[in-house]
């Protein structure tokens, strides 16, 4: 297919409630409806403000887990790819994640964020799937991941370009500003569709307040808005992007950016 939609649901998660993120999801689902593939914010399922392992592994669950059974089913229903972000306990274990449910398929893919954030770092284990791009033959698209805090490194998304991404969804609770800045540079510089799923509201947790930013957005592959939620919205946005057009990086007869890396020379 030469086109495929994608949405961005942003929302507020209530902390240490995932049944009721679920219900939210879902009905957001609806305004969904058109699109191919719906990303949902970092931890949507249960809220962000960790503050210890406990509290985390209380809220966790496998990739198999009774809520992602049920968003999959609707992954199948609907015909579309959901990117879902959660808390995952695997192996002892405890990761902020992201699953992608794919309708064709009963495995789910599970990225686990590379670069933790914060007081993430005292309640979740480092991220050890490595950046990981997933073809989708149905919808003929390459899709990335990385989540929140992994964008401030130009490796992340550099790494899922050079494995073939086409689009790369971002999971996300953002609480600065300075990712609108650089997002739209990490579309240009690896001509990728990107796409930032972040959450609205705020938590309060031990006296500490966290006010997340909204402003989901969809980049172009040249680094323009495609579209923009507002900071406090509860909504869907939807573009049309076209995959295809990302699978040659060059941008003249004569320059292409991936052919013309000289990777001898950097020293990373």
């Amino acid at each position: 297919m030469a086109g495929l939609r994608v949405a961005v649901v942003q929302f507020a998660p209530v902390f240490g409630e995932p049944q009721r993120n679920l219900a939210t999801m879902l009905a957001l689902l609806d305004a969904a409806r058109p699109a191919h593939v719906v990303i949902f914010p970092e931890l949507a399922l249960s809220g962000y403000f960790f503050q210890s392992r406990q509290e985390v592994a209380a809220l966790a669950q496998p990739a198999d887990g009774p809520l992602l059974q049920r968003l999959h089913r609707e992954a199948r229903w609907r015909r579309q790819i959901l990117i879902v972000g959660f808390p995952e306990h695997a192996n002892g274990r405890l990761y902020n994640a992201a699953a992608l449910l794919l309708p064709d398929e009963e495995r789910v893919v599970v990225y686990r964020k590379t670069h933790l954030f914060y007081k993430e770092k005292l309640c979740f284990d480092p991220g050890d799937t490595g950046f990981l791009v997933v073809h989708v033959p149905a919808y003929d698209v390459r899709i990335g991941v990385m989540i929140c805090y992994d964008w401030r490194f130009p490796e992340a998304a550099r790494t899922l370009a050079l494995q073939g991404a086409e689009l790369i969804a971002c999971p996300s609770n953002l609480v600065t500003e300075a990712w609108e800045i650089v997002m739209p540079v990490r579309a240009l510089e690896n001509k990728v569709y990107l796409a930032v799923a972040n959450r609205t509201g705020a938590e309060e947790r031990n006296g500490e307040r966290l006010t997340f930013r909204g402003k989901s957005a969809i980049y172009h592959y040249n680094g323009t808005l495609l579209c923009r939620a507002g900071e406090a919205d509860t909504t869907v946005l939807i573009a049309d992007i076209e995959p295809q057009r990302t699978r040659t990086k060059a941008f003249d007869p004569l320059d292409d950016i991936f052919a013309d890396r000289r990777p001898e020379h950097y020293r990373l």
